[in-house]
C-alpha cells in the first residue's frame, strides 16, 4: 500500500492563531493548489489514487474535491482526519493564551485538556482509529488529504515512534508525506517526509 498525506496548503488567518478544528479558508484558489499539489506528487512518482480521503474541513476537502475531479473520483470524507480541538484556545492567539494554561498542557502532554477540547491522547485515538481501518485497501494508492497533526500521528503510529517524537518534525503547508507499507517485511516505509 501507498499512503500518500497531503497537508492542507496556507490558510486565509493571521500568523499565530490556533485554529486547529475552526472551519478556515484556504489562503489561495484550491484547484491552482491542488494542480500544484499534482504535479509535485507526479513529480516524486507518486502512483495514482485507487481512494481519496479527507478531512472535513472545507481548506483540507476543497483541495480533495479537485484532486479527485481530475481522477475521476468523489473524496471519502471522514470526520476522524480532522485536525485536533483546541477547544476554547480555537481562534485565539498562542500569545495571547494565559502562560499557565500552556505550561499545563506541555506538562502532561498526552492527557492535558486545559483549553476544554480534546486531549492528545484523544486526538491520537481517532487518528489511530482511521490508520488502522486502512487493512481494507492493503494493495491500494490512498491520497488523504488532512492537517499537520493527523499526518505526525499517523506517521508516528505507521513507524513505532512517540508521538511526541514526530511532533517535532518540521511540516510545512501543502507537505507531502509518503508511507509504503513493505508486506514481505511487514513493516511501513517512510517514503518522502515534507516533499
Amino acid at each position: 500500500m501507498d499512503l500518500v498525506l497531503i497537508r492542507h496548503p496556507a490558510v486565509a488567518v493571521e500568523p499565530g492563531l490556533c485554529y486547529g478544528a475552526s472551519d478556515v479558508r484556504l489562503a489561495g484558489d484550491a484547484r491552482q493548489e491542488a494542480a500544484s499539489l499534482a504535479e509535485r506528487l507526479a513529480a516524486i512518482g507518486v502512483r495514482e489514487p485507487q481512494r481519496i480521503e479527507t478531512s472535513p474541513l472545507m481548506r483540507c476537502a476543497s483541495i480533495a474535491a479537485a484532486l479527485a475531479a481530475a481522477h475521476g473520483q468523489t473524496p471519502q470524507v471522514d470526520a476522524r482526519l480532522a485536525e485536533m480541538d483546541f477547544g476554547a484556545w480555537e481562534m485565539q492567539r498562542w500569545d495571547a493564551i494565559e502562560r499557565a494554561q500552556i505550561d499545563a498542557w506541555a506538562a502532561d502532554f498526552e492527557h492535558a485538556r486545559t483549553h476544554g477540547g480534546e486531549s492528545v491522547a484523544q486526538f491520537d485515538a481517532r487518528v489511530s482509529a482511521w490508520f488502522e481501518a486502512l487493512d481494507a485497501y492493503e494493495h491500494a494508492a490512498v491520497w488523504t488529504v488532512t492537517h499537520a497533526g493527523v499526518i505526525r500521528a499517523a506517521t508516528a503510529r505507521a513507524l513505532g515512534v512517540p508521538l511526541a517524537r514526530c511532533v517535532r518534525w518540521p511540516l510545512e503547508m501543502g507537505a507531502i508525506v509518503r508511507l509504503r507499507y513493505d508486506a514481505s517485511g511487514k513493516q511501513w516505509l517512510l517514503a518522502h517526509w515534507n516533499a
